[in-house]
């Protein structure tokens, strides 16, 4: 990543026209290509930009009739023309591949949550495993209710039509095993998109919106089933 601090303007020719009167601001010209300008405020959000695929070309150049100006061009031929009148700052930095955000309470820990309070799902249910395997890969959670029938839950952060499609699988799979049918299937996650619900209720799995707190213990403890 290059940093680059200086007293420039900024203008945007393309499908818009935009114009950053000069000022000090700080260019951010990333490994992707990309090119943000950015002030001392607004957070993250930049105030002028070109996502990549572009090109950065900078300098100086006959054709610009202008010393100091960095043009920059994406595929669509609009540009971000940054003109430059004093640099403050110049510098590179190599980041090397970024591992991504790990979020508190991604699937894997609300599993695990939820495997710990299985009663939480149902009183009297208990927990048979923890990716429970098939030939198209593991469930969630297989656990069992009071009444010992078999249930299959699946867990995502927010729920979607692919996740119902998902846990239908692996119930058509589970159903098979005469040793676990019948067995009924739970779809639980943080957020359950509309679509989702509709599909999974069609289908006869119930729906559980997980509340990621009370798993923890910091509020009530109690899902809401639907």
């Amino acid at each position: 990543m290059r940093l680059v601090i200086a007293r420039c303007s900024v203008d945007y020719a393309g499908r818009l026209t935009a114009h950053l009167p000069s000022a000090p601001r700080l260019i951010l010209i990333k490994a992707d290509g990309s090119v943000s300008i950015h002030a001392d405020d607004r957070a993250y959000k930049p105030l002028n930009w070109m996502s990549p695929p572009c090109t950065l070309k900078e300098g100086s150049d006959p054709s610009d009739g202008e010393a100091g100006v960095w043009t920059v061009i994406n595929k669509a031929g609009e540009k971000l023309i940054i003109t430059m009148e004093e640099i403050l700052h110049d510098s590179s930095h190599e980041l090397g591949v970024d591992p991504g955000l790990i979020k508190d309470g991604v699937e894997a820990h609300l599993q695990e949550l939820l495997a710990d309070r299985i009663e939480t799902l149902g009183e009297g249910w208990t927990l048979v495993r923890r990716e429970y395997p098939t030939a198209i890969g593991p469930v969630d959670i297989l656990c069992r209710t009071a009444d010992g029938a078999t249930v299959a839950v699946e867990i995502k952060r927010r729920g979607e039509i692919d996740g119902v499609e998902q846990l239908t699988r692996y119930l058509e799979l589970l159903n098979r095993d005469p040793l676990l049918a019948p067995v009924k299937g739970v779809f639980a996650a943080q957020e359950i998109k509309p679509q989702a619900r509709v599909l999974a209720t069609d289908r006869g799995i119930d729906c559980v919106v997980l509340d990621y707190d009370a798993l923890r213990g910091i509020e009530d403890d109690k899902l809401r089933l639907f």
